[in-house]
């Protein structure tokens, strides 16, 4: 019962600055330049910032080097849903305009907007070189494979443009990773001054993530969710058979306890919400893209606690 408490107390965190963002948004705060203001101020500013403070307070070059040859677990899980995802395509005859876009989002999760902020609310600070280690194969597998997914869909040819990809994949987020893993590794000491500023502007990250899925949330057109088999399939594979298969794959192994915990967490987070920007950018479905985020992002808000309970348990 008090495992059950605290994964309702980590949501109800989570939840309440959710709230917060959707009720400013009901009431006219924000536009839609604001609210792209607040992704790039989160993806680009705060959340790099974050990440070099985190790493080089919490981590030593010992504990780094010996995390992320993990990284073979959530790549291997992406790449069996990616097939799994061909293989329910051609049974379950999902339509070809969906179908690229369809192996996209059954494949991804939101690691940072979403699984971030869960796993930091629901483990702390110790779960962050976990929750990075992750994002680091998602956002690789999303902006190569995933992207030329969703390319197919569209009207324009099906190509990977390699200076773009490479562009995306080496985001600020996971340039400042890296960052803050050199400067780890080499020992290097940051003046307190800059430190303080790093954590001042990385504790804009979560909060601002939040308030950010909040806006998002209200501005879906609830008369637009609807059930059909492709969407049934999809909750069934980011909800149900992505953490399944992570726990197959890292329950017997050797790794910490909770690199296991936010492995499973972060495998069942829903959609990724750069894919209806993607979408719309190649001329495939934004429209479904943008109904399957809102479905999986409103429907985690049930699936989170119950996973975490869950998770406990191994």
């Amino acid at each position: 019962m008090s495992i059950f408490i605290q994964a309702i107390s980590g949501v109800l965190v989570i939840l309440i600055m959710i709230a917060l963002g959707f009720i400013l948004a009901r009431n006219d705060w924000f536009d839609s330049k604001m609210t792209s203001m607040i992704a790039k101020l989160v993806t680009q500013i705060a959340l790099p910032a974050y990440m070099v403070s985190t790493i080089m307070e919490k981590f030593t070059a010992k504990k780094l080097l010996s995390t992320l040859p993990d990284v073979a677990f959530p790549f291997v899980s992406m790449f069996v849903l990616y097939i799994v995802s061909i293989l329910i395509v051609k049974i379950c005859k999902i339509p070809k305009i969906h179908s690229g876009l369809f192996e996209s989002m059954f494949s991804n999760s939101n690691t940072v907007f979403v699984g971030l902020p869960v796993n930091m609310a629901l483990f702390h600070s110790p779960s962050l070189p976990f929750v990075l280690v992750y994002y680091m194969v998602n956002t690789t597998f999303f902006w190569t494979l995933g992207v030329y997914l969703i390319q197919k869909d569209g009207t324009t040819e099906a190509k990977l443009n390699f200076k773009r990809t490479l562009k995306k994949v080496f985001s600020p987020p996971l340039l400042g990773f890296m960052v803050g893993i050199v400067l780890v590794l080499l020992h290097a000491r940051v003046p307190d001054f800059v430190m303080q500023d790093l954590n001042y502007i990385g504790g804009l990250t979560i909060p601002l993530s939040m308030i950010f899925i909040g806006i998002s949330i209200n501005s879906v057109d609830l008369s637009h969710l609807h059930f059909d088999r492709s969407n049934f399939l999809i909750l069934f594979g980011r909800f149900l058979l992505a953490p399944t298969i992570m726990a197959l794959l890292v329950i017997p192994s050797g790794m910490p306890t909770l690199m296991k915990q936010v492995f499973i967490m972060q495998s069942a987070m829903p959609i990724m919400t750069n894919a209806p920007v993607v979408s719309r950018l190649y001329h495939a479905d934004s429209d479904y893209a943008s109904i399957m985020v809102a479905e999986t992002t409103l429907l985690s808000l049930i699936v989170i606690p119950v996973l975490m309970v869950l998770v406990q348990k191994v």
